[in-house]
């Protein structure tokens, strides 16, 4: 059960990339918690798993650090070109993805978004764009799906916003039956948002792709932004480009740290 592993992160958000290629890993949810486990395990926000494809170059599996597994993570999309040493289509639960490697990272085509209310998913019809609910004083939100599941707020005061405390409470809310990821975002100048992200099944993180890819998407139809969009998390900056009936093109970087080996019979 000896294999190896890299340690890669786009701005931050970290993962565990496994090569499973070569033969099949059987990662269960305790095991990818287990090996997610800062203290006790590896250590990662994700633990990213690369496989055969039929319809791709390659496929991608997604756990989160509670062992979840989800349908897409932008920065780990990133990640893979790097990972593989070259441009890929990607098989992810969420759909196919174009990744090209660029100066420093990768330009990733995330598809279109989905932005019915079945799609999100919701537990019954509403607008998605000005949703007619709320938490507290938090302006209505939008909805978006990107291959998983976004909630927006525009807040005027990011700061003002108790992200941690009002973060799992929405994700968790009845009205998203697959949970949801949070998103809190700020304009704060020409085509420039600032965001902060409650992740699904990881909680308060330092970048999230499909949440800046979601938020950017919720910024034109709201008519906040006109043209490419830059998006900035705690960890750095994205650039999210995407027009009413077309495809997102999220750029940024993606970084490889070092690279291990493991008992996986351990975990």
């Amino acid at each position: 059960m000896m294999g190896r592993f890299s340690k890669m992160h786009g701005l931050g958000n970290d993962f565990v990339v496994i090569d499973a290629r070569d033969g099949a890993l059987d990662i269960t949810a305790a095991r990818a918690q287990a090996i997610a486990d800062r203290h006790a395990g590896i250590g990662c926000d994700q633990l990213i798993l690369i496989g055969d494809s039929e319809r791709a170059d390659v496929s991608m599996r997604i756990f989160n650090s509670d062992g979840s597994e989800v349908e897409a993570c932008g920065n780990a999309t990133r990640c893979v070109p790097l990972f593989v040493g070259r441009d890929v289509l990607i098989e992810t639960k969420g759909g196919l993805l174009d990744a090209k490697g660029v100066d420093g990272g990768a330009s990733v085509d995330m598809g279109e978004p989905r932005l019915e209310w079945d799609a999100i998913p919701l537990a019954y019809a509403m607008d998605t764009l000005a949703m007619p609910v709320s938490w507290e004083d938090l302006p209505a939100p939008v909805a978006v799906n990107v291959g998983n599941p976004h909630v927006i707020f525009f807040c005027d005061d990011l700061d003002a916003v108790d992200v941690e405390r009002l973060g799992p409470l929405i994700e968790t809310d009845p009205l998203f039956p697959a949970r949801v990821n949070v998103n809190f975002a700020q304009m704060v100048g020409e085509n420039h948002i600032r965001l902060i992200v409650w992740e699904r099944g990881a909680g308060l993180t330092r970048a999230c792709g499909t949440g800046a890819c979601a938020t950017a998407v919720a910024a034109v139809r709201r008519r906040l932004v006109s043209g490419p969009t830059r998006v900035s998390l705690p960890g750095g900056d994205l650039v999210i480009d995407w027009a009413p009936g077309g495809h997102i093109v999220m750029t940024g970087p993606a970084t490889h740290v070092f690279d291990g080996e493991a008992d996986w019979a351990r975990f």
